[in-house]
């Protein structure tokens, strides 16, 4: 995280206003691991004396609390979901089906102990936490790398089946902090809310300021893509089969939420609309003839652009992937209704099944 932060400052560090009459506000939740990332960071952006220029807000991340960075425990539904065994069934089915042959070449090697495909499951992830924190871990040396790439996929369904289109209350999880995103770009503290935003802190220009030119959040994987999955970004919708990878998939845990995965957007004023065909000629002008200058949002997901047409028709198609920002800001109210915060999470309705469930809201019958 400190080398994110570094990485970010030669990015973004220019737009940092240091005649502000307040410390830059950050955020992040009270769980240690999401405090300790946001220090890391925010000491590799500033410096080591990064608390002479941020105050690091920690908002109470535990059940009943309101929290725009994790809404679900705010949810009494999606907690519901949550402990749902049936929400883990179609990774555990992935599991038994790739690591079948591995579990009996383990569970011949262990002896007395009955050694399970979860067992080998877990043995995987050893080796991903151990080389993380330790840089090296014989675990490792029980798996193929094509064994590595099916234990992605294990991910990738337990990630759309608990926090994407897959789950019933997919968008409410994220809803809130769109709801806040929506507030920063307009320039106001939220007044009223349809979600589980903190209204105590983001009614407070303290809290909630207006004023930054930088906005730094900080909160689990999990977190972020319930947050894209609120935004809307269908292009991550596809669905996943538990009995393996479908063609040309496109949402993958590795590379849109790994370790110290991050959401960059960036809000850009042209001084005229700039083209929807980028020329290869560095002579010829991006900019389009007699038009006023012109805002758009970018979403880069790290560091890679997310093309905001894949998922927004109201998006024209374009070499940069951006949108006009007011086009975006009409689809994201619609957003918050489609979330449907108030039925799905304290609505009557039962778990569905893994499939059933395509756009992060429960089907109606």
């Amino acid at each position: 995280m400190f080398d994110s932060g570094v990485l970010n400052y030669y990015n973004y560090g220019h737009l940092y206003n240091e005649s502000l009459g307040h410390k830059l506000v950050a955020r992040t939740t009270t769980q240690n691991r999401m405090l300790k990332s946001a220090e890391n960071f925010l000491a590799g952006f500033f410096g080591l004396d990064w608390t002479d220029k941020a105050n690091l807000l920690a908002m109470i991340e535990n059940v009943g609390f309101n929290n725009s960075l994790i809404g679900t425990y705010s949810c009494p539904n999606a907690m519901t979901v949550m402990a749902n065994t049936s929400i883990y069934e179609p990774m555990n089915q992935w599991i038994n089906i790739y690591l079948k042959n591995r579990t009996t070449t383990l569970k011949e090697l262990s002896g007395s102990y009955n050694w399970t495909a979860t067992d080998s499951h877990n043995a995987q992830a050893l080796c991903v936490y151990e080389t993380i924190s330790f840089g090296y871990s014989q675990f490792c040396q029980l798996f193929t790398y094509k064994e590595f790439e099916q234990f992605s996929y294990a991910y990738d369904l337990m990630f759309t089946a608990m926090v994407g289109f897959q789950n019933p209350a997919g968008r409410a999880q994220g809803i809130a902090w769109v709801e806040e995103f929506l507030a920063r770009v307009e320039g106001h503290v939220l007044q009223t809310t349809g979600t589980n935003a903190n209204m105590t802190l983001a009614t407070n220009p303290v809290t909630f300021p207006m004023d930054q030119n930088l906005y730094l959040d900080f909160t689990h994987d999990s977190d972020i893509f319930a947050t894209l999955t609120a935004f809307g970004f269908r292009q991550f919708a596809q669905f996943l089969p538990p009995t393996g990878p479908p063609k040309n998939q496109q949402f993958s845990t590795s590379k849109v939420v790994p370790f110290g995965g991050r959401t960059n957007i960036e809000i850009i004023r042209a001084p005229h609309k700039v083209s929807t065909k980028r020329s290869r000629n560095e002579t010829q002008s991006v900019y389009v003839k007699d038009t006023k200058d012109t805002y758009y949002v970018h979403f880069l997901q790290n560091q890679r652009t997310l093309p905001l047409h894949a998922s927004f028709p109201e998006c024209e198609y374009r070499d940069d992937g951006w949108c006009e920002l007011d086009t975006f800001m009409k689809v994201q109210r619609k957003s918050l209704q489609r979330s449907q915060f108030e039925y799905v999470c304290f609505g009557n309705w039962s778990t569905p099944a893994y499939g059933d469930v395509t756009d992060g809201v429960p089907p109606r019958s």
